[in-house]
């Protein structure tokens, strides 16, 4: 643990130090949001705080890389190298769009482009862990392996539109990715509990960590799409090098429902960007309009319409990704129905608790 606690320091000890420089560089390069009707800040923003998050991602890694545990796990396959690769390209494209403002179409795709590097380089989908389930063909795994990416992108840039919102959900859903392919790693091959999986949510989590002192509101820098590609594809390289990489049905601790958290716990770790990018795509569609045109009808914006604050508004989003990843990753160390009873309470505590926050405040007559 105190390895991949060092891995997770040294990425937010490097994004934190190097959000400042890209702050400058944005405005230097006039990267910088404005006002728009559909925006809640009140003044122009600079944004591509992703490059940080790219060095911060890219040191630890390489770093990790050279420390002796996680060595192996570096050096055995392309994997590492292969991320890397592809979260400079998103990296890049990103900041392409916070400079220039892309089309959707290219920025689609290249976000395809990052899905074939990752299935180039081993980063491949290759069976889901239900009943043993195996994709037969090559072509359907680069298939799967490029819908993965490009659906938890564009699900992490969806929900980016408040302070802090991106950074701080992703923390805490990979935080409980995190712990839950520590602990199976460490049970299902207690020998050997090195993991490029855990390796790489520490990484994430540590760049989440180091980059919200700079984003949380009042936001002194946004990430742009810079940085929210970077953490969709991310998580999504993480959650298929860690699919079918461990065997859950090795492990006896209780559960019921082991075999399916490696596709259960990336899906609650993303449940809320996943709902509000279908609902967004929906309400788009219906409405004849392309599926990445803006608008202010997201969730965060619902949020703020019904009378939360900016602060909680992004509060209440925090503690239902905390409810949903953090209750799909104790099922891998309780029995299902404990948890399933754990999660309904705190479900009705975070509703009761959300409605109360969202409850506007009568106006008193002067």
């Amino acid at each position: 643990m105190r390895t991949y606690l060092l891995v997770m320091a040294i990425a937010a000890a490097v994004t934190f130090i190097c959000t400042p420089i890209a702050r400058h560089l944005a405005r230097y390069s006039r990267a910088i949001t404005p006002v728009r009707s559909r925006d809640v800040h009140t003044s122009p923003i600079p944004r591509m705080g992703g490059v940080a998050m790219m060095v911060g991602l890219a040191v630890a890694l390489l770093c990790a890389a050279r420390i002796p545990f996680l060595s192996p796990v570096f050096t055995q396959t392309g994997q590492a190298s292969g991320l890397i690769l592809a979260a400079v390209w998103v990296c890049l494209l990103g900041a392409a769009d916070d400079l220039w403002d892309l089309d959707w179409w290219a920025k689609l795709g290249g976000q395809v482009i990052a899905g074939l590097v990752l299935a180039w380089s081993g980063v491949l989908l290759v069976t889901f862990p239900i009943a043993g389930l195996t994709i037969g063909s090559p072509r359907l795994s680069v298939v799967a392996t490029v819908f993965v990416v490009v659906a938890a992108i564009n699900a992490v840039n969806f929900v980016d539109g408040l302070d802090g919102l991106a950074a701080g959900m992703i923390g805490i859903g990979g935080a409980a990715f995190f712990a839950y392919t520590y602990i199976l790693t460490r049970v299902s091959s207690p020998e050997d509990f090195s993991s490029l999986a855990t390796a790489i949510l520490a990484a994430l989590v540590g760049v989440c960590i180091g980059f919200l002192p700079h984003n949380f509101h009042p936001a002194r820098i946004f990430m742009g799409d810079s940085g929210s590609m970077l953490l969709g594809i991310t998580i999504a390289a993480a959650t298929i090098v860690v699919t079918g990489k461990i065997d859950p049905n090795r492990v006896s601790l209780g559960q019921a429902v082991p075999v399916i958290l490696p596709i259960l716990l990336p899906v609650a770790v993303l449940a809320i960007p996943l709902l509000d990018m279908l609902l967004a795509v929906t309400r788009r569609l219906r409405a004849g309009q392309s599926p990445f045109q803006a608008d202010r009808m997201h969730l965060h914006h619902r949020l703020l319409d019904l009378g939360h604050s900016h602060r909680g508004a992004v509060i209440v989003l925090y503690l239902w990704t905390t409810v949903l990843s953090f209750g799909a990753a104790a099922l891998a160390l309780f029995p299902t129905r404990h948890v399933l009873a754990g999660m309904a309470v705190a479900g009705v505590g975070a509703a009761v608790l959300t409605r109360r926050q969202l409850t506007p405040r009568p106006r008193l007559d002067p």
